[in-house]
């Protein structure tokens, strides 16, 4: 038997933080192709420490939903799980590049197969660009749009802007896009002054978090001047000195997110058949993004923004 295992950082604050992981694991279920898929989290049941206790299977794949390597990946997470002969080195990573790692846990006598986080996975990429597809509800966006991929940027986790950097390159490199650009919250080039990167008049803003809070329903919408206070919310697209902008929500919100949840499985070992495929079917859904333009009350969460790693 083998068991997915999705751990993400969920918030005791914001209610909010937990429902991609929920939809995500769902979508898993759906496919067929775990013996069970579990969730646990940080700040919410079941816990890290305890989710394992939870599973039956003896080939456990635990793939943190989390933008990028740093203090929750290499620390928080293997210590919880009790993986005792976790050693960073086993990821030969170089901040972006962490595959997996095989250990046996002891104390639940089953294998652990411990995967980098999604947010770094080649596939993230095609999950930005889907994401801009869904906000503009035109499944072939490109030509005549720029793309800003947004993350936090943080001193305390260098990695945190490299997950940003590696998908605005790989996806510029696909020449689908006019223009594409790696914005940041907390350090240079800033998404506040987003228009000053772009000539084409059109721009998707894409955040790269996990979920949505206060950074991407707050902060972000009115950094780039899209509304003056965002509990008044804003429009899809919002005119911004001279510029059309479409603002999507966190790429962790979209659907084909699950299909990078499996791919992070997969190249760990775990037999997936042809989910890969069917999820990336099942999830080509494209609309306009009902949430682009609105907001809800979000609330300051401290939790979900504990590590930039971890996104909204």
């Amino acid at each position: 038997m083998q068991a997915l295992v999705i751990v993400a950082h969920g918030s005791h604050l914001n209610p909010d933080a937990s429902t991609p992981t929920y939809d995500h694991a769902d979508t898993i279920r759906e496919a067929g192709v775990f013996d069970e898929v579990r969730t646990g989290f940080w700040k919410e049941e079941p816990s890290f420490r305890e989710v394992l206790r939870t599973v039956e299977s003896d080939e456990v794949y635990v793939v943190p939903l989390f933008i990028s390597e740093g203090y929750f990946t290499e620390e928080v997470i293997p210590r919880e799980l009790r993986l005792d002969e976790w050693d960073l080195e086993a990821w030969d990573s170089d901040g972006t590049s962490a595959t997996h790692a095989t250990f046996e846990a002891a104390d639940v006598e089953k294998t652990i197969h411990y995967c980098g986080p999604v947010g770094t996975h080649d596939a993230m990429s095609d999950v930005i660009v889907r994401r801009a597809e869904s906000v503009t509800g035109d499944p072939e966006v490109g030509e005549g749009v720029a793309l800003a991929v947004v993350g936090h940027g943080t001193e305390r986790n260098e990695n945190s802007a490299k997950a940003v950097r590696l998908h605005a390159d790989r996806i510029d490199a696909m020449d689908r896009f006019e223009e594409v650009e790696a914005l940041f919250m907390d350090e240079d080039p800033e998404v506040d002054d987003v228009t000053d990167f772009f000539e084409t008049e059109d721009v998707v803003v894409v955040p790269l978090f996990v979920a949505d809070g206060y950074h991407t329903q707050e902060d972000i919408p009115e950094d780039m001047g899209l509304t003056e206070d965002y509990r008044t919310g804003w429009e899809t697209p919002a005119e911004v000195e001279g510029h059309r902008i479409w603002y999507a929500g966190a790429v962790g919100t979209e659907a084909l997110t699950a299909d990078v949840l499996i791919e992070r499985a997969a190249d760990a070992g775990a037999d997936v058949g042809d989910a890969i495929e069917e999820v990336r079917e099942k999830t080509r859904t494209v609309g306009t993004d009902p949430d682009a333009g609105t907001t809800g009350d979000t609330g300051r969460d401290a939790d979900a923004e504990a590590g930039a790693e971890a996104g909204d």
